[in-house]
């Protein structure tokens, strides 16, 4: 019997892709929400229990603020607008990130939809916004410290890394980390977690991103052999 795989998501390319097309990069951040949808109904049936989306850094505060604006707009409104399908579907949404820069009406949105879907068990979703790998790190260590006395252990970081990041509960570290649009880098995403996880980097951009790509990348994730502390073993 496979095991359960927690994969994690690096959504790039969108802007590129509206770009491409003579389209404002809303049109882009749009075409990508569409694809999540795609991704998230497909991931249960590959054997992924633990899906974790990186939707907004911490550095995309950076861009423009009218992007930014729409960007927040379009996360509030495919919360919204999935969190039935989420329910109905056994999907458990958290969102993990800092959350006193959301905006007010987005962060509502989000704890609505975190206590509707809290009952889920087909998949766990988690979708990264305002997160910075880095940055929970140095949180969790502060965490760390002000708990004097007590043993520290990968375990016990890696919840105080959770109640960083408002993770609600601790997940398996990353087994599969995929990132589109054709960079090769991490981008401050999930760097403890990952620290394991194999790579696959595709030159597809977000919003082309198929069922069929994330079968394939699961499929070569099943195949190759992981060397694991020194000891080659088939994944299993």
């Amino acid at each position: 019997m496979q095991s359960p795989l927690h994969v994690a998501i690096i959504m790039a390319g969108n802007g590129r892709w509206a770009t491409q097309r003579g389209l404002p990069r809303s049109a882009g951040h749009q075409a990508g929400a569409r694809t999540v949808r795609r991704i998230v109904r497909t991931a249960p049936g590959l054997g992924i229990r633990t899906l974790t989306l990186y939707a907004f850094s911490s550095d995309n505060w950076q861009r423009p603020a009218a992007e930014v604006a729409t960007l927040m707009r379009i996360f509030r409104t495919y919360l919204a607008a999935e969190t039935a399908t989420c329910v109905e579907r056994g999907v458990r949404l958290a969102v993990i990130g800092r959350r006193d820069r959301l905006p007010l009406p987005l962060l509502e949105t989000i704890v609505a939809a975190e206590r509707a879907t809290r009952g889920g068990t087909a998949l766990d979703l988690r979708v990264a916004v305002d997160y910075s790998a880095q940055d929970a790190i140095v949180g969790a260590a502060a965490r760390a410290a002000r708990q004097a006395g007590a043993a520290l252990t990968r375990e016990s970081f890696a919840w105080l890394l959770d109640e960083t990041i408002h993770a609600g509960t601790a997940p398996p570290p990353v087994d599969l980390l995929i990132r589109t649009g054709g960079e090769r880098r991490l981008s401050d995403f999930l760097l403890w977690e990952a620290a394991a996880a194999k790579l696959v980097f595709s030159p597809t951009l977000w919003p082309d991103f198929q069922p069929s790509d994330l079968r394939d990348a699961v499929g070569e994730y099943r195949a190759r052999e992981r060397r694991l502390g020194g000891v080659t073993q088939a994944a299993s």
